[in-house]
């Protein structure tokens, strides 16, 4: 192994463990940092001792890549050569040479108000006849759009992490990280209802009939069916989108921005900005309402 590809090694594991152990970065965030890294020094060969020039050339090297892809690469250098700068091993920093390109992240499908009671009135009607596994899909649409659950989270809910008539749910999101999830009035009464006919056993709130708990895919597929009943594109209908849907009229309803980023356990705020995509004339009705210049009249020019 030649001195630059042990530097390099040296350098990629002392910053992943960083990660690892002041940000608590998951797995898989530490392995797409580490093929980035690993990626980009086949290409330059001395990652550590990098010049302006050379990372300057990557952006030509990575010209066919999808704009995210390119944008998640560059992030991950310019961490790496932060790194490197208050670690000790570097006295500059260039990673301000590397592309700047920003994605536009996509906004999620958006459901109205009236597309959610439409869906609602087909998941209770159905529920309304006694079966169990329509009873089960008003529980699961209750706390997807009443508690805003990540699809992966709501299936995998661990009976422990639900308290007898408690207000909050345990929940284990993205890279382990547990939050307390308010359960409204609504989605207690349908779990309630859920819990009392779910068969016996297991340790999962929605087990699976082949063991374990139910799966994303089915979820996805069950929530699509229940679309179709409710006279909706089922194009237009995920867990996900329910989940945007929870953020959305949340805000609109007056949420405070930091308070939203706790309920979807986001670590960043920046990631909870994607839901403020309320329409220009709510924003300009909210200005001319809250502003202390609200109805104050203007006094006529001399």
């Amino acid at each position: 192994m030649t001195a630059a590809r042990s530097a390099n090694q040296d350098a990629i594991a002392a910053f992943l463990a960083m990660l690892a152990a002041e940000r608590g970065a998951a797995a898989n965030t530490l392995d797409a940092y580490r093929r980035d890294l690993n990626g980009a020094a086949d290409l330059i060969g001395d990652l550590v001792g990098a010049d302006r020039a050379a990372l300057a050339g990557l952006g030509e090297a990575w010209a066919e890549l999808a704009p995210a892809s390119l944008a998640r690469k560059a992030s991950a250098l310019r961490q790496f050569y932060a790194f490197l700068v208050d670690d000790g091993r570097r006295d500059d920093d260039p990673g301000d040479a590397l592309p700047r390109l920003r994605p536009r992240r996509p906004l999620p499908r958006l459901l109205s108000h009236a597309d959610i009671a439409a869906l609602f009135a087909a998941a209770e009607a159905d529920a309304a006849t006694g079966d169990s596994a329509a009873i089960r899909m008003l529980a699961l649409v209750e706390m997807l759009y009443g508690s805003g659950l990540r699809a992966t989270e709501l299936v995998s809910l661990s009976m422990v992490a639900v308290a007898r008539d408690a207000p909050l749910l345990m929940i284990t999101g993205k890279g382990g990280q547990q939050r307390m999830v308010p359960i409204g009035e609504r989605a207690r009464a349908a779990l309630n209802t859920w819990l009392r006919m779910r068969p016996a056993g297991g340790r999962h709130v929605f087990p699976s009939p082949r063991g374990g708990h139910l799966t994303r895919v089915r979820l996805f597929q069950l929530l699509r069916d229940l679309a179709l009943r409710a006279g909706l594109d089922p194009e237009r209908v995920s867990p996900h989108v329910l989940r945007h849907a929870f953020a959305t009229h949340l805000l609109e309803g007056g949420a405070d921005l930091r308070v939203l980023q706790i309920l979807l356990g986001h670590a960043d705020i920046a990631t909870t900005q994607i839901y403020t995509h309320v329409d220009g004339a709510r924003l300009v009705d909210l200005v001319n309402k809250r502003h202390p210049l609200a109805g104050v009249a203007v006094k006529p020019a001399c």
